[in-house]
């Protein structure tokens, strides 16, 4: 079991260090990805898999394979437990598909219960919604966010490459729906798709889920489908019609975002031309310019790395020597963080 931690209390600074640089990216809105595995039951061509080998990568080389999972349930709390008492607020599990891992539930049902200003949300393909719905009942997540990238079979097999029919998927935002207090919907904007966009927002609307539509983000994940990648602008002209209610955000950290209200329901398109937060770090990157998300997640994974970027491995930090001690751990981040926010990691 995680040791009681006030979360509302964060850890006093030992010596030199202290969480100035996690409680100012928390501020602005940054979020702890927490990767249960890097497993999945869709094999998405465009995934990043939270800076692990992609699942369609290795479909197409079995010797290519992810990280090897070093860290269990109780490490995981522990370190969230940890890392939300330093200051960060804001926790999302991801995978691969995270309903496919063996610690979901036991992490998601032994979560400290978020408070105020802090929040849990869940992020999935929908496909094993509605088997796990009863135990994600009696967890204290705020919010299931669903990767809706297709609205048809034929565009989910072209995309995911999956069996299963699109019912399945929309059976399992129903069924969130049904026990979740809130349920909200991404979709990545991609020529396979781009004549159901209407629909799935349509969908949305009806169902007063909030949507994010979402322009590829050009890295080396997915270049070689890169010209799939489609404009978000017919979206935006189509929101215009519906609504004169917009505006846009570009403070805080990772991509600006143009924010539509429909009849109260929030529409949000992530746009590469308003810009992105990036930090000391990045100013001296030799991948800069093929980054356009800038600094916006701290990424946990099953391997016990902790990551600032998605595409610099080079700064994944270890936190296995640092699994039993709490405070050893959100001291040794901190540190990390403060660093990479410098400059000088």
């Amino acid at each position: 079991m995680p040791l009681p931690l006030n979360l509302s209390t964060p850890p006093s600074p030992i010596g030199d260090v202290d969480y100035t640089a996690i409680r100012n990216f928390a501020a602005l809105r940054g979020q702890l990805r927490v990767s249960f595995t890097p497993h999945c039951n869709a094999a998405c061509w465009f995934c990043h898999n939270e800076g692990d080998v992609p699942p369609p990568e290795t479909r197409r080389d079995h010797a290519h394979k992810p990280r090897a999972r070093q860290v269990d349930a109780a490490a995981f709390v522990q370190t969230i437990t940890s890392l939300m008492a330093s200051g960060l607020k804001r926790v999302y599990f991801t995978g691969g598909e995270p309903l496919t891992s063996r610690w979901a539930r036991p992490v998601l049902e032994q979560l400290p219960r978020s408070g105020p200003d802090s929040s849990y949300t869940l992020i999935t393909n929908g496909l094993l919604v509605r088997r796990n719905q009863h135990w994600l009942a009696k967890t204290p997540l705020d919010k299931v966010k669903v990767s809706l990238h297709y609205f048809s079979d034929e565009s989910l097999r072209e995309i995911a490459q999956v069996p299963q029919g699109i019912g399945v998927i929309l059976d399992g935002i129903e069924a969130a729906r049904e026990v979740l207090p809130r349920v909200e919907l991404n979709c990545l904007i991609q020529r396979q798709n781009t004549h159901e966009i209407r629909a799935i927002l349509d969908y949305a609307l009806e169902r007063r889920m909030p949507v994010q539509f979402i322009e590829l983000v050009d890295t080396p994940y997915n270049q070689p489908g890169s010209a799939a990648a489609v404009s978000a602008e017919e979206i935006i002209r189509h929101l215009r019609t519906l609504t004169s209610d917009e505006h846009t955000e570009i403070a805080g950290v990772g991509q600006g975002r143009r924010v539509f209200r429909v009849d109260g329901i929030e529409i949000d398109v992530i746009h590469r031309d308003l810009g992105r937060h990036h930090v000391g770090q990045c100013g001296s990157c030799a991948l800069r310019s093929q980054c356009i998300e800038g600094f916006w997640a701290l990424r946990v994974d099953h391997a016990g790395g902790l990551q600032p970027c998605l595409l610099r491995e080079d700064l994944r930090m270890d936190l296995l020597p640092h699994l039993d001690d709490p405070q050893a751990l959100a001291t040794a981040v901190a540190r990390h963080v403060t660093a990479f926010t410098e400059g000088t990691l």
